[in-house]
Formats: structure tokens, C-alpha cells, sequence
């Protein structure tokens, strides 16, 4: 059966006061499924289960919080040679397109630092 990676987008929900931003998290998930749409369903209940506020006690900047489901944002097959349908090292499981300004951004990209970029959609 094939493989999917599927791109969940959650995002914190502030409990108390004024949200000026929304932090967001883009988890991926390996996905096992016949058809991409198949993928989606099962990759939309997987990432509902990350919902919540870990009883009470999840925080975010000092502030209580939950999190929340935004949806999926892309269902890509997973790209590998084997095709006997298993994953092994190396696999290509999912990509993001995005573009910075100055290869000094691109060093902090690499470095994990904070930089701008620009995400294109796919």
C-alpha cells in the first residue's frame, strides 16, 4: 500500500485575553493509505489527537492554552525506490518550497536561527 506524508497545521489557542498572534506548529505525519484522499481522512483523525490542553496544564508564554486542529495543509506520496512498500533510509517523505532574500538568510535557514522567508504554496 502506498505511503503519504501529510502536512497537519495546529496552532495555539490562548484561553484568556486578546490573541494578537497565533503561534503554529506544521506537523507531518507518515500516512499509510490506498489513495491520497483516503490519506487525508485518516491524517485529519491523527492529527486531532493532538488536540487539547494536556489536562489543564499546557501553557504558552505564561498563558494557558490548547491546542488546535487548523486543518491539513498538503497530502504528498512518499517518494522512495523500494516498491515493495516498505520505507527505508533515505526516503524522501515530504518538501516545502520557500525562498529567502540574502544568503545570509540563507545560512541562518540553515543554521536554525530566525529568518523571514517567503513560503510558496505548491
Amino acid at each position: 500500500m502506498p505511503w503519504f506524508a501529510a502536512s497537519a497545521i495546529m496552532f495555539v489557542k490562548y484561553k484568556d485575553g486578546k490573541q494578537n498572534g497565533y503561534p503554529v506548529w506544521e506537523n507531518v505525519h507518515l500516512i499509510e493509505a490506498t489513495t491520497p484522499e483516503e490519506a487525508e481522512q485518516k491524517a485529519i483523525k491523527r492529527a486531532k489527537e493532538d488536540e487539547g490542553d494536556s489536562s489543564g496544564s499546557f501553557v504558552w508564554n505564561d498563558r494557558p492554552a490548547t491546542w488546535m486542529f487548523a486543518g491539513i495543509r498538503k497530502i504528498l506520496a512518499v517518494s522512495h525506490p523500494d516498491l515493495n512498500g516498505t520505507q527505508f533510509d533515505g526516503a524522501e517523505v515530504t518538501f516545502s518550497e520557500f525562498e529567502v532574500t540574502t544568503e545570509a538568510d540563507l545560512n541562518a535557514l540553515v543554521n536554525g536561527e530566525d529568518v523571514r522567508i517567503l513560503y510558496c504554496a505548491d
